[in-house]
């Protein structure tokens, strides 16, 4: 974005100026990456990264938003009131450089700015709560809590860029498979799944529950004839849990189809959203994943299918003491993960889970203690479940009162089941594990702008 000084309406509010040529017609502050040699005299605006002050010469590393770029202030040639006030200068202050573009063959950028102008625009606090260059370990709740600064960190803002690019990618894909986006309310007067998962809110008089997922109401959509459905948005779980895969609000990723003839149209879906995202990440995002010095590698398709029993049995090959109906825990994933990896595949289906496992709107299998429900694993971890749905009233009822669940709190949900539901079924993708799982960090937080977990409620 280019901008420009108005001399009835300054931009800025300056703190600081040396500006003996700054008039109404001064050049547009440009980013560094429009700025070229044979440009002449420019102005840019930035982040004071570094200072190197080697007597006879000065150079200040400046940050914006499209990376670094030098201003070299050889003393001889700079005025001394210019050139004190800009040595002087703390880091990560904000300021407004004019000068000369020059061709340089030390800089990265092939050129560097002689300074003739420059305003302060914010000076920066001493000392600084975190370095941004400094080579130093700093703990996650020192970098939480100023996020802002953290957010500086070419390597951290890295992580943000591919995540917006990755919301971009699974637009892509599930439009290309004729999905409409939709938006489902995030207040509820009732739970997707029941139970204790859930942040209690004062609506008014009634007590309402914010979104654990959109599920019920994408749900109720495949009986209006929007016969597929997605949605990204947050969701909310009240977990008591400090772990490094948990936190309490998450963007979820959740996508909905009908007159489905099973639970592998399902999957074979995912997959392919999936496979587009993991390609799309690493052919358009590969600066950012040069800046975090990281490779995506995307699995090979068709996605092996484990069977829950299939598993199980692993896990208990490898000595965790697991029996048949039995969640299999973060441990019991790692050990799948682990046997899979071996066999060199990091993404892989975990199907026919116990009906008793899954929630009330899962389809039984009939006749076994199965259920037409599935898991997406990624290096070890689950990052999606979905399944087949149960679209008839009267054994969805029985669901619910198997689950201990009051089928009159669902009555807005069951309404839709009353009048003609086709077959369908969905998914919900954590967008944040996704991302986690593709680049391998070593916290979810890393890859949320503002965590929210049971010991943070800010910034």
């Amino acid at each position: 974005m280019n901008l420009r000084l108005r001399p009835d309406k300054p931009l800025f509010h300056a703190t600081l100026i040396y500006a003996p040529f700054f008039t109404p017609d001064m050049p547009i502050i440009k980013e560094s990456s429009e700025v070229a040699v044979g440009d002449g005299t420019v102005s840019v605006g930035g982040w004071v990264q570094d200072i190197r002050n080697l007597g006879g010469i000065s150079f200040i590393t400046m940050r914006d938003c499209d990376g670094c770029y030098q201003i070299t202030m050889p003393k001889k040639k700079i005025d001394p009131e210019l050139f004190a006030m800009l040595t002087g200068l703390s880091r990560e202050t904000v300021v407004r450089i004019t000068g000369e573009v020059k061709e340089s063959n030390q800089t990265a950028t092939g050129w560097e700015i002689i300074p003739s102008a420059a305003e302060v625009i914010s000076p920066a606090a001493v000392p600084l709560p975190l370095g941004v260059v400094d080579k130093v370990n700093v703990e996650m709740d020192t970098r939480l809590n100023h996020r802002f600064m953290d957010l500086r960190k070419p390597e951290v803002r890295a992580i943000f860029e591919l995540k917006s690019l990755m919301v971009q990618l699974i637009e892509e894909a599930v439009r290309e498979n004729g999905f409409e986006q939709v938006f489902t309310p995030k207040i509820s007067a009732a739970g997707a799944e029941g139970g204790a998962e859930l942040f209690k809110v004062q609506y008014f008089d009634r007590p309402a529950y914010l979104a654990q997922s959109p599920q019920l109401y994408k749900q109720i959509l495949m009986s209006t004839g929007l016969d597929r459905v997605f949605e990204i948005g947050p969701a909310f779980r009240a977990e008591q849990s400090n772990t490094n895969r948990h936190v309490t609000e998450f963007i979820s990723f959740d996508g909905e189809m009908s007159w489905i003839a099973n639970e592998e149209e399902v999957m074979g879906m995912i997959e392919e959203i999936v496979d587009h995202v993991l390609k799309g990440l690493k052919e358009r995002g590969a600066k950012a994943l040069e800046v975090l010095g990281k490779e995506i590698v995307v699995p090979s398709r068709p996605y092996p299918v484990l069977t829950y029993s299939e598993c199980l049995k692993i896990v208990q090959d490898a000595g965790l003491p697991l029996k048949e109906g039995d969640d299999l825990g973060t441990e019991g994933e790692k050990i799948v993960g682990e046997h899979m990896a071996a066999k060199g595949q990091d993404l892989y289906f975990i199907a026919e889970y116990p009906e008793e496992a899954k929630p009330f709107y899962i389809m039984e299998k009939d006749g076994t203690p199965y259920s037409f429900s599935f898991d997406l694993d990624y290096k070890g971890q689950e990052i999606s479940s979905g399944g087949q749905r149960e679209h008839r009233y009267d054994r969805l009822v029985q669901r619910m009162e198997k689950k201990g669940l009051d089928p009159e709190d669902f009555a807005f949900y069951l309404e839709a089941f009353k009048y003609g539901m086709p077959p369908h079924g969905g998914w919900g993708i954590g967008i944040e594990r996704l991302l986690v799982k593709a680049l391998d960090l070593p916290n979810i937080r890393e890859a949320i702008l503002f965590p929210r977990d049971p010991a943070r409620l800010s910034p």
